[in-house]
């Protein structure tokens, strides 16, 4: 894998615009808008951070301008338990950052929902891990991105390695599980099976494995991210780490961008209901909320074009009932909404393309997607790989993305991956 030059300075965080508001939302609710209810909503309740990362999709640091107040956050708490929310999840930027994050739990939990957390762990202390644990925070996520050099360099800050296994100790000292969340991409690779070690010796119980996607920072350095043909050595060291979770009494959980049909998707997914990964489930069982109130069917698509509405100036069921971009899920056709490889796949009308954010961010357009096992796979066995090469750069804003265009090429006899 690629080691990267590393950048001489720290990308500067930019002010995130205002909300979008008053967005048009349908005069009618159909039925398919009600049979679907999201049971898992990922909330930030800030943009503003302590770390810099490279890879940060939403180029958090600073808090937005409009975010919503403690009484408006209370309000959209009650109105996603009416709506069907099981579990919350609260991001940032870091959510701690926020003054009443711990007020926000309490509410959640007082609410009927769990309440569970990611963080960057950088700014953790053991105060904060108990008065967590006492408003009723029920598992945290801490993110590690590699080895100490690996996951420094990625963060943006040096000593941030050490503060999340800090942050990972203060949590489990106070009694709140801790899980764990890793970015895959060629710089953290081929470090994936000692990081395992680590943090197993911590006492995570958890493990969730995603690729780096091209959004936002992540853009500007695109030699970090993996080429489509990378798959091919990484999901054989995925299982070989799916079965060494299973071994130490770790759950391991494939993000979503993490596929799809390969031969070890049983391995990876077999406890899923269907045996396998389904299609992209925005705007159906997930929900994402940003820190001014904007509602996406998923917390990590670009705001621009994904955002369906803002909760001060709807309710959240009409949002969600009423809004396009939170329909398009459910009003998919399968493969005739496909281009591409995708739509000429095995798998088209289940997949659909899998993770529309990856899908998207990469090209510009839904409906197609290069991270994909199966797909390289067939590639290789026709003797051909897909390249992507950067067309056009990021704007710089908070969830933007550039475009990069697909090369498919035949592929070397002797491979540098």
């Amino acid at each position: 894998m690629l080691k990267a030059e590393r950048p001489r300075s720290l990308p500067i965080a930019p002010q995130a615009p205002v909300a979008r508001r008053k967005l048009p939302l349908a005069d009618s609710v159909r039925p398919v808008d009600k049979a679907w209810r999201p049971i898992y909503a990922v909330w930030e309740i800030t943009l503003k951070c302590d770390l810099a990362c490279r890879h940060c999709g939403s180029r958090a640091g600073k808090a937005r301008e409009d975010e919503l107040s403690t009484e408006r956050c209370f309000d959209l708490i009650e109105q996603m338990a009416e709506l069907g929310v099981k579990e919350v999840t609260i991001i940032g930027g870091e959510a701690y950052l926020r003054p009443d994050w711990l007020a926000i739990i309490e509410k959640i939990r007082a609410c009927g929902m769990q309440s569970t957390m990611t963080t960057g762990g950088r700014g953790i202390t053991d105060e904060h891990a108990k008065a967590a644990h006492a408003a009723g925070l029920m598992s945290v996520s801490v993110s590690v991105d590699g080895l100490e050099g690996t996951h420094d360099r990625l963060r943006g800050v040096q000593g941030s390695y050490a503060s999340a296994f800090n942050a990972i100790r203060a949590f489990r000292a106070a009694g709140v599980p801790v899980a764990s969340n890793t970015q895959i991409n060629r710089l953290s690779a081929p470090e994936m099976p000692e990081l395992l070690e680590r943090l197993i010796e911590a006492g995570i119980h958890g493990w969730q494995l995603q690729l780096t996607v091209p959004m936002g920072r992540a853009v500007d350095e695109p030699d970090v991210l993996l080429q489509p043909y990378d798959l091919l050595k990484v999901f054989p060291m995925v299982a070989d780490l799916k079965r060494r979770t299973v071994e130490a009494g770790v759950t391991l959980w494939p993000g979503n961008n993490l596929g799809y049909f390969g031969p070890y998707e049983s391995l990876l997914r077999g406890t899923m209901p269907q045996g396998h990964l389904g299609s992209c489930g925005a705007g159906r069982g997930t929900l994402g909320i940003e820190a001014d109130g904007t509602i996406k069917g998923c917390p990590s698509l670009p705001t621009r074009e994904f955002a369906g509405g803002n909760v001060q100036d709807n309710r959240l069921v009409d949002i969600w009932e009423r809004a396009e971009a939170l329909r398009f899920t459910r009003d998919h056709r399968g493969a005739k909404d496909l281009w591409g490889f995708c739509g000429t796949c095995y798998y088209a009308d289940t997949c659909r393309a899998g993770c529309t954010w990856t899908g998207f961010t990469a090209l510009g357009k839904a409906g197609n997607n290069p991270y994909c096992h199966h797909r390289a796979l067939e590639m290789d066995r026709n003797g051909m790989r897909e390249r992507l090469v950067l067309a056009s750069p990021a704007p710089g804003e908070p969830f933007d993305h550039g475009r990069f265009e697909i090369v498919e090429e035949p592929k070397p006899d002797s491979p540098n991956l």
